[in-house]
């Protein structure tokens, strides 16, 4: 099977799979990118898989769905473009031999989903939407913090070589964020320089995978004294208030 990150509007990447002959697509924000990439590599499109309502991942579905008859699957409690498979979390979508698990991760929406598939031959792979990004997590425009840490937990507790495909380059600036909260984190800082050698060629620093995020990305650790901290340093009344999750989503909203 074969991996990769289309781009797609101002930096969202469509995700495809496929074994040569068929594919599937994950949060088409658009569909040109897609039909593009079928032609040039001699694809059927199979499937399309939705993680939520947000128009850059939804908006190339019309057309996809009807120019190639792929099959729809999205969450079950959100507005989709019909008609599409609804589903949560323990349902699974099967394609290119594939299964695929639910989960559900509310926080950046409410009906918010994640598809994860651990197939025998090859490494875990998670299409994660906006819940998690590298470094970073995704804004909280319908879900509580609460929400969204017990989501960021579900993901977190994946096994390590899980390949994270998150649906934006956010990398570089969630970086920048990072390392405010954690300075002395040295794997942090690597990764840091990795990613601007990729960024500096046009490559995409993602996918990632899920034992990188939990050296590097501070919504994932929250639990540990040097991202807390730091977070009681910047401002010991949200801590109070709100807490330590909450506090860190609140500075990154604000960080510049």
């Amino acid at each position: 099977m074969t991996l990769l990150p289309l781009p797609a509007l101002t930096d969202n990447y469509i995700w495809m799979l496929h074994n040569g002959q068929e594919a599937l697509v994950v949060d088409p924000g658009e569909a040109q990118p897609v039909l593009e990439a079928l032609e040039r590599e001699s694809l059927t499109l199979h499937t399309i898989l939705v993680t939520h309502h947000h128009g850059d991942h939804t908006g190339g579905v019309p057309i996809l769905r009807e120019s190639t008859g792929a099959s729809v699957y999205g969450p079950a409690h959100e507005k989709m473009p019909e008609p599409i498979t609804r589903l949560m979390e323990g349902d699974r979508a099967h394609a290119l031999g594939w299964d695929f698990t639910v989960i559900d991760v509310p926080g950046h929406t409410a009906g918010h989903i994640a598809f994860y598939a651990a197939p025998a031959a090859a490494k875990p792979l998670l299409f994660c939407g906006d819940t998690l990004f590298s470094a970073g997590c995704g804004r909280l425009f319908e879900g509580t913090p609460a929400q969204m840490l017990d989501s960021l937990h579900k993901l977190s507790s994946l096994p390590d070589d899980t390949r994270v495909c998150c649906t934006h380059e956010y990398t570089l600036s969630n970086l920048k964020f990072a390392l405010a909260v954690e300075p002395s984190n040295q794997a942090l800082a690597d990764y840091d320089m990795h990613c601007r050698s990729l960024r500096a060629t046009g490559t995409p620093t993602l996918p990632s995978n899920m034992l990188l995020e939990r050296n590097i990305n501070p919504f994932l650790r929250t639990h540990l004294s040097s991202v807390a901290d730091a977070v009681q340093s910047h401002d010991a009344a949200g801590v109070a208030a709100a807490g330590v999750f909450a506090t860190l989503r609140q500075w990154k909203n604000t960080f510049q």
